[in-house]
């Protein structure tokens, strides 16, 4: 009886007898009992222009926030003409007397030419204004896009037709040419000509009119997803068990939406907050004497060749904030979905 000699074992054979390499640095040291919400969140903290994005939008929003609380220890607010109460801070010109647009340790960023008001205080209050208008406009315009996206895709046939055809016509309309021609029409049925206008009633009617022009992308991007999700196995399995459709579009659908809903709501607030600015710039939307960005920036603009003080910033800020947020928005698109790292 012979003995079977265990054969020799060569090199390439004990290197393909290693466990695979773990592709994800964050799936070691125990990350498979991890939740993809987790992972996400590991991998975004790695991402350094992600998190120092992530830090210079929550100081936005809370400079936002407080801007009050600021202006009363500042002790300052951005209404008072300064510069008519006290002809010594405005040449006869209108111009600050004291250089680089007034600014001094009693006026941090200056004062307006013409007016005198303080131009920190009315950052503040542009800032906060701003950031209301866009952030109201982009969860309104999410809500329904989801709402409406959602239905569209899992009902398909002739609602889903009816629905595309209106994303089809609302994607087509040149909206900022549109918001310039149809919002001064709806003021003049709310207000009478002769009554100055509420600024609650501009900021409702213009959130509304960016809303009504703005959930039509995200619907459509949704109403493709679910068009696709709604044939996967698991929603089968969850209709033979006799789930109810509302059931599968929040147990089933939604859970499975948030990703691109998540990226495309991060994207969408700083677009609305160029196209606020961009309407109060043109004289649609927001005016002086309220303060806002676009109306900054759009009073600086008439005084730029004499002083820049009064555009560099709001200017400077908008461009900070704006940069920062689309980072952001980048950082979570690549930590929610790794193979679209950049």
């Amino acid at each position: 009886m012979t003995i079977p000699t265990p054969q020799a074992t060569t090199p390439l054979e004990v290197e393909d007898a290693k466990p695979p390499a773990i592709a994800d640095p964050s799936l070691s040291k125990g990350g498979n009992g991890r939740s993809p919400g987790k992972m996400a969140w590991l991998r975004f903290k790695r991402d350094r222009t992600g998190m120092i994005s992530a830090y210079v939008v929550i100081f936005f929003f809370v400079i936002a926030i407080c801007a009050p609380l600021i202006a009363k220890l500042y002790g300052k607010d951005p209404y008072t003409t300064y510069g008519s109460n006290d002809p010594s801070l405005l040449d006869d010109f209108g111009s600050p007397m004291l250089p680089n647009g007034g600014i001094s340790s009693d006026f941090w960023f200056g004062i307006e030419p013409g007016l005198g008001r303080d131009v920190f205080t009315f950052l503040l209050y542009g800032i906060r204004n701003s950031l209301l208008i866009a952030a109201a406009t982009t969860l309104l315009v999410t809500v329904i896009g989801i709402a409406i996206g959602i239905t569209a895709g899992y009902l398909g046939g002739k609602t889903d037709y009816l629905v595309g055809r209106v994303i089809d016509i609302l994607l087509a309309f040149p909206s900022t040419l549109f918001f310039i021609a149809f919002w001064p029409v709806m003021l003049s049925i709310l207000v009478a000509p002769d009554e100055n206008t509420p600024v609650w009633l501009t900021v409702v009617s213009l959130i509304s009119v960016m809303t009504a022009f703005g959930w039509a992308s995200i619907a459509r991007l949704l109403r493709g997803e679910v068009l696709a999700l709604r044939e996967r196995e698991f929603v089968e399995a969850a209709k033979v068990t006799g789930a109810s459709p509302a059931r599968i579009i929040f147990k089933e659908l939604l859970p499975n939406l948030w990703t691109p809903i998540l990226i495309q709501a991060t994207l969408a607030l700083p677009a609305y907050v160029t196209a606020e600015a961009g309407l109060a710039f043109l004289g649609v939307g927001l005016s002086d004497p309220t303060p806002d960005w676009g109306v900054m920036i759009q009073r600086g603009s008439d005084v730029y060749q004499s002083d820049i003080t009064f555009m560099l910033f709001p200017g400077l800020t908008m461009v900070i904030f704006v940069i920062a947020f689309n980072l952001l928005g980048d950082s979570v698109r690549d930590a929610l979905d790794p193979k679209t790292k950049r």
